[in-house]
């Protein structure tokens, strides 16, 4: 396995998220990893669990719990490392962006925690700050 410091270049981080991911995601096992790797200690392997997470909460909801995401989201994304911070701060926009029962709920915790608020956005992108995330992604979708 790669040194953790190589795991948090950009570069390196970037290719693992969209290739592993794209190759778990695939796996007949994945809902099993989704779960053992949710639960890591391990912040990188957490991240992981999370990103599965979130593509449930977006294309296979079914027996998710979403107001329990949310609790663990607003109880422990602010002392996050930052990969896993990412990750969670992801899975709170999905759940704003594609849960209109909890938008109002993801919008509270994301500006109350304000975790990526001065993140520098390029001009045209959408800001990773989940209340701005979640309003224009909502705004896009009418």
């Amino acid at each position: 396995m790669a040194e953790l410091a190589e795991l948090e270049d950009p570069k390196i981080r970037e290719v693992n998220e969209k290739h592993g991911d794209d190759q778990v995601k695939k796996n007949p096992h994945s809902e099993e990893l989704r779960l053992a790797w949710f639960a890591d200690p391990d912040a990188v392997v957490a991240s992981a669990g999370w990103a599965l997470t979130t593509e449930r909460v977006t294309k296979k909801p079914e027996g998710l719990d979403l107001a329990g995401l949310l609790d663990v989201i607003e109880a422990e994304m602010n002392d996050a490392p930052d990969r896993l911070q990412w990750a969670m701060n992801h899975c709170l926009a999905q759940i704003g962006i594609e849960h209109a029962e909890y938008r109002a709920r993801a919008i509270d915790i994301g500006e109350r925690l304000e975790v990526l608020k001065d993140y520098p956005t390029s001009p045209g992108c959408t800001s990773p700050f989940a209340p701005i995330w979640i309003t224009e992604m909502v705004r896009r979708q009418r």
